[in-house]
């Protein structure tokens, strides 16, 4: 079984995104740090032009997830309430995210 498989995941639209992965590691992402992380390839760019993926965050405004669904069996497919909806956020990549103490936290 890959540890990136998933046995469920909980959005709390203003707080948080929880994600229980099939060999039992529990895996809590906060919302600014998961919307600055957006691995779309808009997102991507400004990083790589070291630019700011969110400004607005920066300045202290916060953020929401104003809808969430499944994206096949791969990831999670999130807007924001700033407007931005064309990440997709693989099961594998927040798994290397939180493995590598990146993005999101273990609680258990």
């Amino acid at each position: 079984m890959p540890k990136h498989d998933i046995e469920s995941v909980e959005v709390d639209r203003k707080s948080h995104v929880e994600v229980l992965f099939e060999d039992g590691v529990r895996a809590r992402f906060e919302l600014t740090p998961l919307r600055q992380a957006c691995p779309c390839a808009e997102c991507n760019a400004r990083r790589t032009r070291d630019q700011p993926v969110a400004p607005w965050i920066d300045k202290g405004e916060s953020i929401t997830i104003t809808d969430a669904e499944l994206s096949g069996a791969w990831g999670l497919s999130l807007d924001w309430s700033d407007g931005h909806s064309t990440g997709i956020y693989a099961w594998e990549k927040l798994r290397e995210w939180v493995d590598a103490g990146r993005v999101g936290t273990i609680t258990s």
